[in-house]
């Protein structure tokens, strides 16, 4: 679900004037009424909780809860899989992580939000987003292109928020299980969801959960086994080591006293497990022997994984024209990653072997304060503050003897600040224009490592600064109340993590503490409307420059001259472009057919290295489908996703691999029993296609589900 325009909300004042000016939007882009407003980052459509300043978004797309449930598409990674200017990726790898594109901007340049408070791992920033869980939320937000100053540091291509629920009646719940079955009819996956909540004239409260369990998926009946070595990695059934568990609650409370004023404590918390599938097409120590001039890979797994989230919201008028909202938070991040000496999993008595703790904190706040200086403006200010704190250790060759070695723990501290402004001008009832600026700078205060030969210390590493200023400009024009036109620049910067500025990649690679931060300015024109009752249309046109972008080189080695190792530098450019479009007709009373396609071509540039290729992401993705009802509360939903082919790469972006193009045929199937009882069922890559999104990382074939849905 599209809409369009460019500002962050205002909170519920001059609802009359609101519902008269948004009524036509919120029809023709719907609403979450479940969603929690003071987590949202962009409002648009939710018309009794704007003002005649705007609220409007340019290029963001929502996939609600219904959607999720009838695809049963449980993780972010596939919840996102058919939303248009997104693509889903895998990293390969021994990591083995899911990845999410937005327009060709990756997870280092997209930052994700719950509730609006940033999930940002401060050591890489490499979230896996095959880790967090879907059916308990109200919706999912994705900004692309565009992103307000006012949403704080990063945003350089687009953002991605997870929106938790809030209670709508005096009493309510739900509660939802599911399970997966592979093509071979076992068991491939336990899903279960729940929430529970009680609105009341003064406050409310709301919990919800989510939960899953997986001792692996199903390949495709037409993988054929890969012999390396005189062995076989994966000799097809299920996936080995693709194992995962995860869970998730939120709890809130929130304070009423008034029609605008809103105050919110609430607390997030998952936890995860999971292995890791290794390449079909390398060796693996225990399962093949070494073929000349390959290395074996990595035997990795991760017993937790495990993110908190403590924030208080709140959302005060100041007159009938100003507001001031606030955003405390403190976030957690504990992560254990262990190597193992062979695919076995139970002896670690060599130097491969380790156990890596991560123990990470943040806190942060931020202000925004809007008000309305003459009827047709709004000037709207924001100041962001976030302190993380990254804590390292490392038990090398746990299980030898007399003991293992263990490292202390190493700290880096990194403080990031940003003050924004954006002003809406309504020039006319029916043409706004939106300008932003925004300051941000970021200093490393503390950057501990241990090390060196031949006798390893801890010592510091040399501390590191940057500062970026960020501008932006937007126009939108509604023709009337069924047509929208919109058009804007974004320029937008990020800055380097602590793996890119310090990570010595197990010693394959040298540190770069004078990194600068990436920038990209990003272009676009769009329009969305109906143009009759039964058909709607939209598409958008974007263009994305990029500088200063960070990519491994090729140098020598500061020990050894002769030696070539790596080292991140700012030294590439690229370009991104395509075109977004969308469609859905209501061909009959009972039938609506629909479509969704994403043009997207990227370029990265590096002197360095001419082969250099964007990987993760197909030139061309479609999603087709329709929603017929051949009677009275059941719903039959085909649908087909095509893909063309796209790159991988191996760890250090060497050597580059083109995986063909594909195409999955869905089937889902809905059922309402009553007015609190619905099943779900459906078949998930009916063809059983055996696809990969990275090289030598096949994806699941044909998968069944089941689910049903108890409401009150």
């Amino acid at each position: 679900m599209l809409g369009s325009a460019a500002a962050q909300e205002k909170p519920d004042i001059k609802k009359k004037k609101a519902d008269e000016q948004h009524a036509p939007a919120q029809e023709r882009f719907g609403a979450t009424p479940q969603a929690f407003e003071l987590g949202q980052i962009v409002v648009y459509g939710d018309a009794d909780k704007q003002s005649e300043i705007g609220g409007q978004s340019i290029s963001q797309s929502i996939v609600s809860a219904d959607e999720v449930h009838k695809s049963n598409r449980n993780t972010l990674d596939d919840a996102l899989t058919t939303t248009p200017g997104v693509e889903v990726a895998n990293t390969g790898g021994s990591r083995n992580e899911r990845l999410i594109f937005v327009r060709g901007f990756d997870r280092f340049q997209v930052p994700l939000y719950v509730d609006g408070v940033r999930i940002y791992l401060p050591a890489d920033n490499r979230l896996d987003y095959g880790r967090f869980l879907t059916p308990d939320l109200a919706e999912i937000q994705i900004q692309k292109g565009y992103v307000s100053v006012l949403s704080g540091p990063g945003g350089m291509g687009g953002a991605i928020n997870l929106v938790t629920r809030k209670p709508t009646r005096e009493f309510e719940g739900e509660l939802r299980t599911g399970v997966d079955l592979g093509n071979t009819g076992d068991v491939a996956a336990f899903t279960t969801s729940g929430s529970v909540g009680t609105k009341q004239e003064n406050f409310y409260l709301q919990a919800s959960g989510s939960f899953r369990n997986s001792d692996g998926w199903f390949l495709s009946r037409h993988y054929d086994p890969v012999t390396i070595g005189g062995g076989v990695v994966e000799d097809g059934g299920r996936r080995d080591f693709s194992n995962v568990r995860d869970w998730r609650a939120n709890v809130k409370a929130g304070f009423t006293p008034n029609a605008t004023d809103e105050y919110v404590i609430s607390y997030t918390h998952q936890e995860g497990e999971k292995g890791a599938p290794y390449s079909v097409k390398e060796p693996v120590r225990g399962i093949t022997t070494q073929p000349p001039g390959t290395t074996y890979q990595r035997n990795w797994n991760w017993p937790y994984w495990n993110i908190g989230s403590l924030a208080f919201n709140s959302n005060t008028a100041v007159g009938d024209e100003s507001y001031v909202k606030t955003k405390v938070y403190y976030n957690t991040f504990d992560n254990l990653l262990s190597a193992y000496d062979d695919a076995k999993f139970d002896k670690r008595v060599s130097t491969r072997s380790f156990d890596s703790y991560y123990k990470d904190h943040a806190a942060g706040f931020s202000l925004e304060g809007g008000t309305e200086l003459i009827p047709m403006n709004t000037l709207k200010t924001a100041l962001h503050y976030r302190r993380d704190v990254h804590n390292e250790q490392q038990l090398t060759a746990p299980g030898a003897t007399p003991k293992p070695k263990m490292e202390p723990w190493q700290q880096t501290i990194q403080d990031t600040w940003s003050i924004a402004a954006e002003d809406t001008f309504h020039a006319t009832d029916r043409l706004d224009f939106v300008g932003g600026i925004s300051y941000d700078r970021m200093s490393i205060l503390k950057a501990e490592e241990y090390g060196g030969t031949p006798t390893p210390k801890l010592y510091d590493n040399p501390l590191s600064r940057g500062d970026a200023f960020n501008w932006q400009m937007a126009a939108i024009y509604r023709q009337s109340d069924a047509s929208e036109f919109h058009a804007s620049i974004s320029s937008r910067t990020r800055f380097p993590t602590l793996f890119e500025l310090y990570s010595t990649r197990f010693g394959d690679a040298v540190a770069n503490p004078d990194l600068r931060a990436e920038k990209a300015t990003n272009y676009e024109v769009g329009w969305a409307g109906r143009p009759v009752e039964t058909l709607k249309l939209g598409g958008s046109l974007f263009y994305s420059d990029l500088t200063d972008v960070i990519q491994g080189v090729e140098i020598p080695s500061p020990s050894n001259p002769a030696v070539t190792t790596h080292q991140n530098q700012n030294v590439g450019d690229g370009r991104y472009y395509g075109v977004e479009l969308y469609g859905e007709w209501e061909a009959l009373a009972n039938l609506t057919l629909g479509a969704r396609y994403t043009y997207l071509h990227r370029e990265l540039i590096d002197p360095i290295r001419p082969t250099l290729r964007p990987v993760g992401t197909p030139d061309h993705s479609a999603y087709l489908y329709a929603e017929w009802l051949p009677f009275e509360d059941f719903t039959v939903s085909p649908s087909v996703e095509l893909y063309s082919s796209r790159w991988s790469t191996d760890r250090l972006e060497n050597n580059f691999f083109q995986t063909k193009g594909f195409a999955l045929v869905n089937l889902t199937m809905n059922y309402r029993l009553n007015d609190h009882t619905s099943f779900d069922f459906g078949i998930r890559n009916i063809l059983d296609e055996d696809y990969q999104l990275a090289d030598g990382f096949p994806e699941a074939g044909r998968t069944f589900f089941l689910s049903s849905a108890i409401t009150f």
